[in-house]
């Protein structure tokens, strides 16, 4: 790696000053320390852990496990402080492409705890080329040098880095971006791996920039790729973009607390095929339904579907798997605990039965449902779906909890397929959707009844359509039947396999739907005058995203004057105030447990009831019992309130975090609650 110096002073020659600092470790430019130590136990004798990548065969399962004899002295930095770089005029990095989630296996766990220690303005999430940003930002921004210009991955406009982006460019005094390119690709000179890299380059105070786009990408004579750019002037914002800001949109209330990533296992042994399933005891064992379910991931959604099942075990303490379902319990400890038991995490080590992140959040928007909204995180094509709520998902899907087809409609028109698109920022050269950004910011319509029976019914259809010819023709792929959308959509010829998949997809009857959908949605907003827009993407999109940021701002300030159109009002406002408003029915929800939010008087008697058996319908039970009586409840009166035998109790701390969560509850400061 070199940086690119031009020295500080008067009278100096204009050539740049090179000074090379390949001889010093990339990570010594952004920490700097006296020295490094190993961590010691009690007795004097260093702490150490697994090198995360030996292994060794399991004695039963013959899979490779981590080898406990391969460990690493756990190491601690002395005094641990930013590093200062040398006085210059522009400063010039391709600095490392380390992944937040490889930092520790590149860097070691010492250097990245110093690192955050010291660097406590940098969210965790943000990858290890950021801190270089960021410290080059803070140095602009205080005149200290003139411009700032880094190589670094495209992920740099995804969420968890373009935060860094977004502080710099919003502090005072003020950072502009003078030119980007956000997306490029890029062969890596060291294994001539391709990749996607962004080209940013920062300026104090307010000004405009040059933002350039690779519209076309063809095979070059030499290394790599030629590109073709197009260019455009103006303000350049966090996202890399030039118009509408949809990065400095802000998340509605009216969104919140329906949305999650399914769930992170941490243990490749909770996924078993049908068979092992039936060999652990579904079907025969009583109640083993309850643990070991439908499981989905991106590729079964957008590829071919996997056909597995997914052992889920919370709420159950490792006494009672062992005890009611002595098959699974040694399944689990044979396949997950050898693995678990190196993790770097307390908690997933001694709850190794569960999974990693086991999302009560989730769990509890989920209670009382039959089917959610779920998207892949990461996908060529944007395209929302209907799951069952048996079905537990991935985390690398997004769940909507809502049960409603209007809403699943809005998300799938181009409306919000622009938005998400600008909203999400992008892996390599696919889209990704985070909840944060492209689903609680995102301004629904305010519908008429008949505008949204409307959206719904084409919705319904769209959904089914997908489902059905996909069962009828199992070699059919989501993928496959939105790669000849998009084709029949350029107006471009179908290759021999894209009329098969034209034929058994029925996409035309797709692009129809699509097109219906897309006119409803578009009346809903009020804004039809953009439909002749459609064919044209780029047009379309910079008119519909101006729209939509000013409508997200005018609902900001909706939401501050008290006024919520909630998606979900039965689950984030059980009982609404006239100036609160619901854009969907949410039905389901509304039939199996919002009657118990509505109506109880604050003398209602509330009579014991048996503890449930689900987690699901033990959240539900928590909040009605909050709901039903008005007034503050300690843990033992809310445990006063059922009957059953078991550990139960115990849970109800984790329950009642998790309404609070929610907003459903609230924690008082003499340790009582209140729903």
């Amino acid at each position: 790696m070199q940086w690119h110096f031009r020295t500080k002073g008067a009278g100096l020659p204009p050539q740049p000053v090179l000074k090379d600092f390949r001889n010093i470790e990339c990570r010594d430019a952004v920490l700097a320390y006296d020295r490094i130590e190993y961590v010691m136990n009690e007795a004097g004798l260093p702490v150490s852990r697994w090198d995360g990548k030996t292994t060794k065969s399991h004695a039963v399962t013959g899979k490779d496990v981590p080898d406990e004899r391969a460990q690493v002295p756990l190491e601690r930095y002395v005094n641990p402080r930013q590093a200062e770089w040398p006085q210059a005029d522009y400063v010039v990095g391709n600095p490392p492409f380390i992944g937040n989630k490889r930092m520790r296996d590149a860097l070691g766990d010492g250097y990245v705890d110093a690192l955050r220690r010291v660097w406590r303005d940098m969210p965790e999430s943000a990858d290890f080329v950021m801190y270089w940003w960021h410290h080059a930002g803070n140095l602009a921004r205080r005149g200290d040098i003139q411009r700032f210009g880094f190589i670094t991955t495209n992920s740099l406009t995804q969420t968890f880095n373009r935060r860094v982006v977004e502080a710099q460019l919003a502090a005072e005094p003020s950072l502009s971006l003078v030119y980007a390119i956000p997306d490029h690709p890029w062969v890596d000179s060291a294994d001539g791996a391709a990749v996607r890299i962004a080209m940013t380059v920062g300026a104090p105070g307010s000004n405009s920039g040059r933002l350039l786009n690779v519209v076309d990408e063809r095979q070059g004579n030499g290394e790599g790729l030629d590109v073709t750019l197009a260019e455009r002037d103006g303000r350049v914002n966090a996202d890399l973009t030039i118009g509408a800001d949809v990065s400095g949109a802000q998340p509605l209330v009216a969104n919140g607390g329906i949305s999650s990533p399914g769930f992170k296992l941490h243990g490749a042994g909770f996924i078993v095929s049908r068979d092992k399933a039936a060999a652990l005891g579904l079907g025969r064992v009583a109640s083993l339904e309850r643990h070991i379910r439908e499981y989905r991931n991106g590729k079964d959604l957008a590829q071919t579907p996997r056909d597995v099942l997914v052992i889920d075990l919370f709420g159950l303490t490792s006494s009672e798997v062992r005890s009611h379902y002595p098959d699974v319990y040694q399944w689990v400890v044979e396949n997950v605990k050898s693995e678990r038991d190196h993790n770097n995490r307390k908690s997933r080590r001694d709850n190794w039965w569960t999974f990693g992140e086991p999302n009560p959040k989730l769990r509890s928007q989920l209670a009382g449902m039959s089917r959610y909204i779920a998207t892949v995180e990461t996908s060529k094509h944007r395209t929302f779906q209907f799951l069952d709520a048996s079905i537990a998902p991935d985390n690398m899907l997004v769940v909507i909890a809502i049960n409603d087809a209007y809403s699943l409609g809005v998300l799938s028109s181009q409306v919000h397929v622009c938005w998400s698109l600008a909203a999400g920022g992008t892996l390599e050269d696919r889209p990704r959707y985070n909840k944060s950004r492209c689903f609680e910011p995102f301004p629904f319509p305010i519908a008429t009844p008949e505008q949204q029976a409307h959206i719904r019914a084409l919705a319904e259809e769209l959904d089914a359509h997908r489902k059905r010819q996909q069962a009828a023709h199992p070699e059919l792929t989501l993928t496959g039947m939105y790669n000849v959308l998009e084709k029949l959509k350029s107006g471009a010829a179908l290759t021999a396999k894209e009329k098969t998949l034209h034929e058994l997809g029925l996409v035309s009857v797709l692009k129809s739907l699509h097109d219906e959908l897309d006119g409803a949605v578009l009346a809903a907003y009020g804004w039809s005058d953009l439909a002749p827009l459609l064919p044209e993407a780029a047009a379309f999109a910079d008119a519909v995203l101006a729209r939509l940021v000013a409508l997200n701002a005018e609902r900001v300030a909706e939401e501050a004057r008290g006024q919520i159109h909630w998606l979900r009002p039965a689950f984030q406002a059980p009982a609404p105030t006239p100036q609160q408003t619901s854009f969907a029915d949410d039905a389901g929800l509304e039939a199996s447990t919002g009657a118990a939010f509505r109506g109880a008087s604050a003398t209602s008697a509330i009579p014991r009831a048996p503890w449930p058996a689900t987690l699901p319908e033990q959240v539900a039970a928590v909040a009605r019992v909050l709901a039903e009586t008005r007034a503050p409840l300690a843990e033992a009166d809310l445990a006063a309130r059922f009957t059953g035998k078991g550990p139960w109790k115990k849970r109800l701390p984790q329950l009642l975090d998790t309404l609070v969560a929610l907003g459903r509850a609230r924690a008082l400061e003499d340790g009582r609650w209140m729903g």
